[in-house]
């Protein structure tokens, strides 16, 4: 394989944008791309690159992709990075600002309202693309984790990056089309990869080692908390992520796999207002997406445990009972439902109890193993736990973060890092760490799911659950709400505009309709104004009281009632007034 450019130099002039490495020579090939004729061509003809001083030159990490928009195609670069560490030698980058070049040179060829559009379009892009955190390497595949690269044949490894990525990780794979058809252009683009990436250089008993996670999440049925649940007829999940975990030794390497993903049945908990919508499950075939999920899951990690942390009673039950009765009835050799109910079980904050889920699936923790690398013989992971609460989220991540500390005891014995009778408590600048790297992990999971960070991460960090805990995820949970309802149809938006889950193109707004235009019904605009405004009087009334009359009693009273009546009407019609998606929603339907 041949590794991709890791410093480019963009020169873009009225009639070019040129891309070429910024130590490249004689004989290497750089990018043209003709701004009147769109066309993205190879050159080795240095006498194309230009310079003075009215060139824009500016060094950018690589190409992420083309991508077309209602003022036609823009060039999308990658325009600051992070260093994050090195996995197995190889440098790990995260994004840290982005740049989208268009091709034409002006706006004169669009309408007024093309304008508009095109600018909500280039809104959407930099809000889903400012989500944290999206990661790429010149050398290393972050797309695969350590067990099916170390497995994979000579063949694979002869593959560009692009070539052999797992497009379930891929999150620019749409706007790197129109450079697949040449290997050449490989060199320039990378690949993202969104979720969290920390690497970490630890000393424990004078030993040092490397402990790092990834965390991939799927641009497969991709979304935000409410408006993307369940499944897809494709059997996708909402919200899966495949986080790893690996710790190199020297040339030893072990790696642990975990993976979340939403309850893999036909169901929906659209926004309406409502503190916590009721999850509905939908009339559809369930059994035949359910099989193709763990068919795949099967497939890529042998053996899953499903770990089930919603509650058995009230509006969750629901899902409990289809997930469960979707595993009696699939008869599925390699996979196996494990029900939790969190809340119940570690209910007064008696968390402790999640010893008696541990418990349950000790034998598996024992039997899945962990892939190992170490003096020349190896060792497998012979499955995976598969957990999911209603979000995959809070009760998510404190599980997982679990299963990792018993993992992470397992490796640094094996590698004699630890001692037999030792156990990773005993070293509290370790543990620390480890525990406030899972927490972050679980908090980025959360953002870009939620908008928020994660909740109960007190007890991640801590290994307790304190009091100011409950105060902490109380806020979280105002934000989110809010977020949820008046802001994440937008952001739903982003990332099916981002993935090519929808398409612009240049007659949109011209000759073809476009979805921006979706006009809201009147009363989304009148009663929310209705309603402040009665409310401001009210208050002012209340505040300023000039006399108590009865005709200033009566005022006070319809105010009051004016605002009150107006926000039943805005919450009894919840759904009428939530920002919901507009570009896909025929599509995610049809899903």
């Amino acid at each position: 394989m041949t590794d991709g450019y890791e410093n480019l130099t963009l020169v873009e002039t009225p009639e070019k944008i040129i891309v070429h490495p910024s130590n490249h020579g004689t004989s290497d090939k750089f990018i043209v791309i003709n701004r009147v004729t769109d066309d993205i061509i190879l050159s080795s003809n240095r006498a194309e690159i230009p310079d003075g001083d009215r060139i824009r030159t500016v060094s950018i990490g690589g190409i992420i992709g083309v991508i077309n928009l209602v003022a036609g195609p823009y060039l999308l670069v990658v325009k600051t990075r992070v260093k994050v560490g090195q996995i197995s030698n190889h440098v790990i980058w995260r994004m840290n600002q982005f740049e989208l070049i268009p091709f034409r040179k002006s706006l004169l060829h669009l309408s007024q309202q093309q304008v508009g559009h095109n600018k909500m379009y280039i809104e959407m892009l930099e809000t889903a693309l400012e989500t944290p955190s999206f990661y790429y390497s010149h050398t290393y595949d972050l797309t695969h984790n350590v067990q099916s690269l170390e497995l994979n044949s000579p063949h694979f490894f002869k593959q560009t990056l692009i070539q052999r990525a797992e497009n379930k990780f891929m999150w620019n794979g749409s706007m790197l089309e129109v450079f697949q058809r040449n290997t050449d252009f490989h060199r320039f683009c990378i690949v993202l990869l969104h979720g969290f990436v920390a690497i970490n250089n630890l000393t424990l008993n004078t030993k040092q080692f490397k402990f790092s996670i990834i965390s991939r999440r799927s641009c497969k049925r991709p979304g935000v908390r409410l408006h993307s649940r369940g499944i897809d007829q494709d059997g996708n999940v909402s919200n899966f992520v495949e986080t790893e975990q690996i710790v190199e030794y020297g040339s030893e390497i072990a790696s642990y796999i975990q993976i979340r993903g939403s309850i893999p049945v036909f169901w929906a908990q659209k926004p309406n207002l409502k503190y916590k919508p009721k999850p509905t499950l939908a009339q559809s075939n369930h059994m035949e997406a359910f099989i193709k999920h763990f068919d795949e899951m099967t497939l890529r990690y042998h053996r899953v445990v499903c770990l089930n942390l919603v509650n058995q009673t009230g509006s969750e039950s629901v899902l409990e009972k289809a997930f469960k009765e979707c595993s009696a009835n699939s008869l599925l050799q390699n996979v196996r439902y494990e029900a939790f109910d969190f809340h119940h079980e570690c209910r007064n904050m008696n968390w402790d109890r999640l010893d008696i889920l541990i418990n349950r699936v000790s034998q598996e923790i024992e039997d899945f193993s962990y892939f190992l690398r170490s003096k020349g013989q190896q060792q497998q992971q012979e499955g995976v736990f598969r957990t999911n609460c209603i979000d995959c989220l809070d009760r998510t991540n404190v599980v997982q973060g679990m299963l990792a500390k018993i993992n992470l005891n397992n490796v640094l014995k094996r590698l004699g890092i630890l001692g037999e009778s030792e156990k990773l408590h005993r070293h509290p600048d370790v543990e620390y760490l480890f525990k406030n790297i899972w927490a972050d992990n679980g908090d980025y999971c959360s953002i870009q799911y939620s908008g928020t960070g994660a909740l109960k991460t007190d007890y991640t960090r801590t290994g307790k659950r304190t009091w100011a805990g409950p105060l902490r995820d109380g806020y979280n949970s105002i934000v989110r709400y809010f977020k949820n309802n008046f802001l994440d149809g937008f952001r739903q938006d982003a990332i099916d505009l981002l993935l090519g889950n929808y398409r612009v193109t240049e007659d949109e707004g011209k000759t073809k309709p476009s979805p921006l235009d979706k006009e809201r019904d009147w009363k989304y605009y009148t009663l929310p104004v209705l309603m402040i405004f009665s409310f401001v009087m009210w208050t002012m009334l209340i505040i300023l009281p000039s006399e108590y009359t009865s005709e200033y009693l009566l005022y006070i009273l319809f105010w009051g009632s004016m605002f009150i009546a107006t926000g039943g009407v805005i919450y009894i019609s919840g759904h009428e007034f939530v920002d919901k998606p507009v570009l896909t929603e025929a599509y995610r339907l049809a899903m």
